[in-house]
């Protein structure tokens, strides 16, 4: 009795324009993003100044990480579009989580800037912020989340946890524009002595982007290490392959994350008396059933097992 081993790298001939098409998505939300946070950035960094609010000036400096982390975002993607090479061949999809968890580390900053300025204000008098500063938080509050709810989309489209950390930064930047909003309006309602809610609403904005930042910085940390961040994926693979005709038993299921795209590492037991070619014909089946309907998998790897070995 003899054991058969092989493995098959298989990949999809459409990958590169998959990958090239959702790459522009990408990067056309991500520039898209980068204008706007620019605008409003500098709209609320003066009306915080004229104004007397730290809380928009804090806004203001969200704004400008997210100015910087889209940046990286757009870097990110450019690089994570190269093909596979010699040095790569699991392509530059990594770049992805990298660029990710650089935006965590920004923003992360961020808060502990706006937290400190915060707390500096506190003890330290200042003027009741001016009325119109509220108008400019409405129109930024509305603004950041019609852009949230486009880069998410885009980022679920094109399965990037990259694009999908970006636009949760938006959403932190509209979160800190509400809590700024509603500390300015008890500092103007309130009068002499209430000018301190606004800097407690930039010190509720610096919690705020801290807990954004860690909901990006563990994604991608899992990413980097091939963690399995969702199991559900893993028991689909599994059952399309067990599907396939002549396929016994699916033995292992490995799968990473690659970017937008994933890799399957797969063991599946076939019948020991089948010759190398059917075997291989079996392999491809499975490949092909995977591929066709979770077409993210641009690469399945497939090892062979003869079932009679182990009855």
């Amino acid at each position: 009795m003899h054991r058969v081993f092989f493995f098959i790298i298989l990949r999809p001939n459409n990958s590169g324009v998959a990958q090239t098409s959702n790459s522009h998505k990408g990067l056309r939300s991500t520039v898209i993003g980068i204008i706007v946070s620019t605008l409003l950035a500098l709209i609320k960094g003066i009306g915080g100044i004229l104004g007397n609010s730290y809380a928009l000036i804090a806004d203001a400096i969200e704004s400008t990480t997210d100015i910087l982390t889209s940046t990286m975002l757009w870097l990110g993607l450019k690089w994570s579009s190269r093909p596979a090479d010699h040095d790569h061949p699991y392509g530059h999809g990594k770049m992805e989580a990298l660029v990710a968890l650089g935006v965590s580390v920004a923003m992360a900053l961020a808060a502990v800037v706006i937290a400190v300025k915060s707390i500096e204000n506190m003890i330290t008098p200042h003027k009741t912020p001016e009325p119109y500063t509220l108008i400019i938080l409405i129109v930024v509050i509305v603004t950041k989340e019609l852009l949230y709810r486009f880069v998410l989309k885009t980022g679920a489209e094109i399965k990037s946890d990259a694009v999908k950390a970006d636009a949760f930064h938006h959403r932190s930047d509209a979160i800190t524009s509400a809590a700024a909003f509603i500390g300015i309006s008890i500092g103007i309602i309130g009068g002499e002595g209430w000018e301190v809610a606004d800097d407690w609403a930039a010190l509720f904005a610096s919690a705020v982007i801290m807990v954004n930042a860690y909901r990006i910085l563990r994604p991608a940390v899992g990413e980097l290490l091939d963690e399995e961040l969702d199991p559900t994926v893993n028991k689909e693979v599994i059952r399309l392959a067990g599907s396939v005709p002549q396929v016994i038993l699916v033995e292992k299921c490995h799968i990473r994350k690659m970017g937008v795209f994933k890799h399957a590492d797969l063991h599946i037991w076939v019948d020991k008396d089948l010759t190398v070619e059917e075997g291989h014909a079996i392999s491809h089946r499975v490949k092909d059933h995977i591929q066709l309907t979770l077409p993210e998998f641009t690469d399945v790897m497939i090892h062979i097992e003869p079932a009679g070995h182990y009855h």
